[in-house]
């Protein structure tokens, strides 16, 4: 006999396991969420206590904390990237002699992913913005955007919180300046005349914001108490990689860097995920390689070059009249998506009689399967 049974019922009566399956009457349950919310333990952000004994306080902690429990997917893989990336961050801001809970908010504000954006134009680890990103020392351009470098990221997080506790005094404050802005910020404060996170009146957002980021701290410091029971192999190992300082001084390709590493572009990219499009720039960089790179990179990658140059010279076809991308891209049997990508074309750039194209032209697939 088959019984339907809501997943509130479920989190209530304390069957679901760490996300992933139902067991009455085992050990390893998730808590009802009464007891979950129940913060029976002080709560600090960088040494500043929250003041849960302030109704108002303790009712938008719960919540956020209750949201954060909901999405139990989302917490699994927290838990999971910790230990990818937090070992790295950890390191930065203790030498930095910052405070080691500023990790939580690269957590919550990206769930460590260094690819995802917001509708404002915030980006990678941090989110920093654009112009934000670039007043603390980031690359962002359509060839490099930083604010997508793990380490470069959390260097500049780094300098920009450290500027934001020097104006403001206070983490807290400093957490919300970065979420709203310092200006917005500081106008709140004269305006109100208080200068303290948890009695000022900010945007909606602001006020979750600081709760988010501490809800993200409880699960990851007490992740059994949640009903979290990951074992040591679900977590997913610390980033490695064999850093390479390259100057190339013209463009080469990244699938030419993926050659000489031995390796395949996929990885380079994943490794180097500031690295935008499929070429690099003129330019000296310190390139993340796989762990296993052979020696003697360099003496490759200069053969390589060099040999993809060669291959070029001699694929360049001449734009004649009448011609367009689609019926070049026809007549030499390739994808038009391919020409774009090996002539970096701009599509709101008309092509031109006597513009050089570069074209690999269609071979015959190997691939038996």
């Amino acid at each position: 006999m088959f019984f339907r049974i809501s997943f509130i019922g479920c989190l209530t009566a304390g069957l679901f396991i760490s996300g992933f399956s139902f067991a009455a009457g085992s050990e390893k349950v998730i808590p009802p969420l009464s007891e979950s919310i129940r913060l029976e333990q002080p709560l600090a952000f960088c040494g500043e206590s929250v003041p849960l004994d302030t109704a108002e306080v303790k009712e938008d902690m719960e919540k956020e904390l209750l949201l954060s429990l909901w999405d139990r997917d989302q917490a699994i893989l927290w838990l999971k990237r910790s230990t990818r990336y937090f070992p790295v961050i950890e390191k930065m801001l203790s030498q930095a002699g910052m405070p080691d809970d500023l990790k939580y908010i690269a957590l919550a504000e990206s769930a460590l992913r260094p690819h995802v954006g917001s509708p404002k134009g915030a980006i990678g680890f941090w989110q920093f913005l654009p112009e934000t990103g670039r007043r603390y020392g980031l690359a962002v351009n359509q060839f490099i955007d930083q604010r997508r470098n793990l380490v470069a990221s959390t260097r500049a997080a780094i300098a920009y919180y450290s500027a934001l506790y020097e104006r403001f005094g206070s983490w807290s404050l400093a957490a919300a300046a970065f979420n709203m802005g310092e200006e917005g910020l500081q106008a709140e404060i004269m305006a109100q005349g208080v200068n303290t996170f948890y009695r000022l009146y900010l945007p909606l957002e602001t006020q979750r914001y600081l709760f988010r980021i501490l809800s993200a701290k409880l699960i990851l410091t007490q992740p059994e108490r949640y009903g979290f029971h990951l074992k040591t192999e679900d977590y997913y190992p610390p980033v490695t990689f064999t850093p390479v300082e390259l100057t190339t001084y013209e463009e080469t390709s990244l699938t030419v860097v993926a050659q000489a590493a031995q390796t395949d572009f996929k990885r380079v990219k994943d490794l180097n995920p500031e690295l935008r499009g499929h070429y690099l720039e003129a330019g000296t960089y310190t390139l993340a390689l796989p762990e296993n790179t052979p020696p003697d990179f360099l003496e490759r990658f200069k053969l390589a070059h060099q040999q993809w140059k060669q291959q070029r010279l001699e694929r360049i076809y001449i734009v004649q009249p009448g011609d367009n991308l689609s019926t070049i891209a026809e007549q030499f049997r390739v994808p038009l998506a391919a020409l774009l990508i090996w002539n970096q074309i701009d599509l709101n750039n008309p092509l031109h009689p006597g513009d050089r194209l570069i074209i690999n032209p269609a071979e015959r697939s190997t691939d038996t399967r």
